[in-house]
């Protein structure tokens, strides 16, 4: 039988609940509410992170610090080691000895030199100067030019230099400043071959110097393992006679080497904002390219120099020594910039003070549009103080200047000969950089 109401389904009705629409008193009390607790977690955060700061530049930002910033020792000038004392025992009785120099000395004149010893000499300065050479690496200063039909063209110049310093992060070697005069890039060559983008840390024109760098995540591990550092020697322990070797460029071409003896050495020579030690020796050295010295024990005692033969009178090969440069070096090496005072000067002697001349350092020359220059200060003036501090010694003014910072401004004393009298002067001087 077919079904009463046909064979369509049964419908049910079906309702949808909608949300009541929002009222203007509901929407700006949701949006205070969003606001207030954005705000809650910012001042939150704020607390927090004041809170952890301490924390974390106690642990971390020391040891960032501690890994990234270099302190290099300054030498103390040669002392007189005090003769250690001997006891002899009561009991027993002095022994005639023949004094050590002479049984040295002749035992010397009666052995007979050969060639063979020459050649274990020379053997062993050359495996020094191999070893050392491994930390001599090559500059390359690039400079991007047009010719006459604006055609780019690259020029590049080859320094040697010496890895000095090395951090967690760089490398850092130290190259003639010409180097860097006029580079637009820098490439640094490795003992290995390794040539990676090296970057200017910092200058000293004063010195003719300066630090490259070289980031060490763009060498591998086993190449950062390989680089060698050469150690920076005492120049104050070196003598008259000591012999050296020059690595660098002394013949003119980069990893060349030549040995030889220091000749002289001149003590206190008036440089720009100190004195400075000079050592003279017969090897060959190019300033120009970048010659550096070191002692028998492989240690960097300093680097060659025409700054003592402007005149091209002076047949030897005058070095730079390393000891007088250290404060500058630590400077360089972590990206500052050296203090510039800008005067040669000598101290008040024992005959010139008999003269009339007062205590300080005697202003020999005043470089031109220095600091000191552009302050007022003149040759012939005497410095007596440095904000206060007395300055009595060059080594006492070479040390006031290396603790000050490009940039600060000191009072200076100057004693200036009047018509009668010397009479003081104070001047402001902002310091500058080298």
């Amino acid at each position: 039988m077919p079904e009463k109401n046909g064979d369509k389904p049964h419908r049910f009705i079906n309702e949808k609940i909608v949300r009541q629409p929002l009222s203007r008193r509901q929407i700006v009390r949701c949006i205070l509410l969003t606001a207030f607790c954005g705000v809650l977690f910012g001042v939150l955060a704020a607390v927090c992170f004041v809170a952890a700061k301490p924390l974390a530049e106690h642990y971390l930002g020391q040891e960032a610090a501690e890994e990234t910033s270099l302190t290099i020792p300054k030498d103390e000038p040669e002392t007189t080691t005090a003769p250690v004392e001997t006891t002899v025992a009561a009991t027993s009785a002095p022994k005639e000895t023949e004094p050590i120099g002479e049984v040295v000395r002749t035992e010397m004149e009666k052995y007979q030199y050969s060639v063979d010893d020459l050649n274990a000499m020379y053997t062993s300065l050359r495996a020094v100067a191999a070893g050392v050479d491994k930390g001599v690496v090559a500059v390359h200063s690039i400079q991007h030019q047009v010719d006459w039909f604006d055609n780019p063209i690259e020029t590049t110049g080859q320094y040697a230099g010496v890895l000095i310093a090395k951090t967690r992060l760089e490398a850092l070697i130290l190259t003639p400043e010409q180097a860097i005069e006029s580079a637009d890039s820098i490439e640094v060559a490795f003992h290995d071959g390794t040539v990676v983008p090296g970057k200017i840390k910092q200058r000293d024109t004063v010195a003719g110097m300066a630090v490259v760098s070289v980031e060490l995540s763009q060498l591998t591990p086993e190449q950062t393992k390989k680089l060698t550092q050469i150690e920076l020697g005492n120049s104050y322990s070196v003598k008259q006679g000591d012999m050296v070797i020059a690595i660098g460029g002394p013949a003119g071409v980069i990893h060349s080497t030549d040995y030889g003896f220091i000749s002289y050495v001149v003590r206190s020579v008036q440089t720009v904002d100190g004195i400075a030690r000079v050592l003279y020796s017969d090897v060959r050295g190019s300033a120009e390219v970048g010659t550096f010295l070191i002692n028998t024990s492989g240690q960097l005692i300093g680097w060659v120099t025409d700054e003592y033969d402007k005149d091209g009178v002076c047949n030897m090969t005058a070095v730079a020594s390393i000891s007088d440069y250290k404060g500058v070096l630590q400077d360089l090496t972590n990206g500052i910039a050296a203090p510039y005072f800008g005067i040669r000067g000598q101290e008040v002697s024992a005959a010139m003070a008999e003269s009339g001349l007062p205590q300080g350092i005697y202003v020999v020359d005043c470089i031109a549009d220095s600091p000191a220059y552009n302050a007022g200060i003149q040759p012939g003036d005497i410095i007596t103080w440095i904000n206060g501090s007395k300055t009595s010694t060059m080594k006492d003014f070479q040390n006031q200047v290396e603790s000050l910072k490009p940039g600060d401004k000191v009072n200076v004393a100057v004693q200036r000969n009047g018509k009668d009298s010397y009479k003081e002067i104070e001047y402001p001087v902002t310091i500058g950089e080298r």
